[in-house]
């Protein structure tokens, strides 16, 4: 069962201003043919505007520059936005999983910077976080934790939506 990331809803790719590209992996296969291999490659990238929207995008090409370049025409597809606090740290603890790949964030102190692995790393600098800890358990594959990364932060919500969702006035 896949998880489901809210993505932006009604906002285009062009109203998100300064949107930045971080490549996270590039990935070369090869098929053997008569004359010899033949390669292809895969890149992943986070594209976010590092004040609160991120998202991943993943392409494939003959040459890596194609394929860089698919991948981020596709994260700009793949947009979705991350409440922040003030101080640059996320609202609350929250848990991330994509099959075997599980990503458990945790907001941190002022000054504390991003203690995350490559692949996490990535979307937290995209996304605007500075101050944050992660820990992931279960596979490694870079793809695999940005999903599951992206998935944690889609379910982050705010103080005054969680008032909205218990029927309260916000705090």
């Amino acid at each position: 069962m896949k998880p489901k990331i809210r993505f932006l809803d009604g906002m285009e790719v062009g109203e998100v201003q300064g949107l930045s590209e971080a490549l996270v992996k590039v990935n070369r296969s090869a098929c053997v043919v008569k004359g010899g291999r033949r390669f292809s490659f895969a890149a992943l990238q986070v594209v976010g505007n590092k004040s609160g929207v991120v998202g991943y995008g993943f392409g494939k090409a003959r040459q890596v520059p194609n394929a860089i370049e698919k991948s981020a025409r596709d994260g700009r597809k793949h947009l979705m936005r991350v409440p922040l606090t003030k101080s640059g740290t996320i609202p609350h603890e929250v848990q991330g999983e994509y099959c075997s790949a599980m990503v458990r964030i945790l907001p941190a102190s002022p000054g504390t910077g991003i203690i995350a692995c490559p692949s996490v790393r990535a979307v937290c600098e995209m996304s605007g976080i500075k101050d944050i800890l992660t820990k992931s358990y279960g596979s490694t594959n870079p793809v695999n934790l940005v999903k599951a990364t992206l998935h944690a932060l889609s379910q982050l919500r705010t103080p005054e939506q969680v008032a909205a969702l218990r029927g309260q006035p916000a705090a």
